[in-house]
């Protein structure tokens, strides 16, 4: 009698694949009258029916990346420094432009610095507006 169909059902019991069902050659004649799921599982219990262990490689460690060039920042700390430098600049711009230290035009061009990043800092910024109104 071919085994073929007791192992497929011992597979589909257990939950294993085909290939890691193994049959004890001392009790044949017991697998061969297994017809159930409970009997298969009887099977097991009483070591006629072995399931073997996965065979495959070790999990993957994932590669090293190699840092291109001398860039050690990643974009999305230059992205959020500059988001917190352009805001506090824009805002230290609007409020001066409030108190009347800056006309409209000067904010204009100031404001358009900023978003090129000229500035440095606010340090920078101040410095350049003094050098700026001196030079009227």
């Amino acid at each position: 009698m071919d085994l073929y169909k007791k192992k497929a059902l011992a597979a589909r019991t257990l939950g294993v694949g085909e290939g890691r069902i193994r049959f004890n050659s001392n009790n044949i004649n017991e697998i061969k009258e297994a017809i159930t799921k409970q009997d298969i599982r009887d099977l097991v219990a009483s070591k006629a029916i072995f399931v073997n262990p996965v065979k495959g490689r070790k999990v993957n460690s994932p590669r090293k990346r190699r840092r291109a060039g001398s860039i050690r920042m990643r974009p999305n700390n230059r992205k959020r420094e500059y988001i917190v430098l352009t805001r506090k600049l824009r805002s230290y711009l609007s409020e001066i432009r409030k108190q009347g230290k800056i006309t409209n035009e000067e904010f204009a061009t100031l404001r358009k610095g900023v978003r090129s990043k000229t500035f440095k800092n606010k340090n920078n910024l101040k410095e350049h507006i003094q050098v700026m109104q001196k030079g009227e």
